[in-house]
């Protein structure tokens, strides 16, 4: 049966920034990691251009997992900040999911490392007590692309969406006469051709 359009709303929308940690980061190979951590400070520049809740959490920070990257932890010095003692399943812990349900929305939009845990386990979860999730695929990454897939496969079938972040970005718009300057300058700072498309068009615009 085809599912109905849910588009996201950036008022019923939080972000859900899961395990983006110095080594997990390392295990990330599915997409190259320097592009990986564009897209994962892209969503997070977004959820800031947006005004969306946003939730940062750690697994075990202090094993091997590491800390959360120091670019995010700028990016939201005021955010609940939940450092998991142990649970993998980053539902399993109250503070987070207390955190998650005190912004009072019903979308959640997901991104982690890696893909089939630190994403998947939490999404199908949030699915459970029927929230609407949307996973950003190129901000979550994981070992390969089977695995990745798989993960893929297993969320999709749950109901959950999956999404880059600029189709994210440009669902929560709606509308360029929105904003074109400050959209353009969010896309214009992580996606290289995008800064010639804005660029030309500034200068255009300039000119008339």
């Amino acid at each position: 049966m085809t599912q109905p359009y849910i588009r996201l709303d950036k008022d019923n929308a939080a972000v859900l920034l899961v395990d983006h940690q110095a080594g997990l980061l390392s295990l990330v190979r599915d997409i190259d990691p320097d592009k990986f951590k564009n897209n994962v400070l892209a969503l997070a520049a977004a959820a800031k251009y947006f005004n969306l809740p946003t939730i940062l959490t750690t697994s075990f920070e202090d094993g091997p997992n590491g800390p959360l990257v120091p670019e995010l932890v700028d990016m939201f010095p005021d955010a609940p900040y939940i450092a998991r003692p142990g649970q993998i399943n980053a539902w399993d812990n109250e503070d987070f999911v207390k955190a998650v349900k005190a912004t009072g929305k019903k979308q959640l939009i997901i991104a982690g490392v890696v893909t089939e845990v630190c994403v998947a386990f939490p999404a199908l979860s949030a699915l459970e007590e029927e929230f609407e999730v949307f996973i950003i695929t190129d901000a979550s990454g994981t070992f390969n692309p089977i695995t990745r897939d798989a993960a893929w496969d297993r969320m999709s079938q749950a109901g959950a969406q999956l999404m880059s972040w600029f189709g994210a970005a440009c669902e929560l718009h709606r509308d360029w006469r929105n904003d074109i300057e400050g959209l353009g300058a969010l896309f214009a700072a992580h996606i290289p051709d995008y800064k010639n498309l804005i660029q030309s068009y500034s200068k255009n615009t300039a000119s008339k």
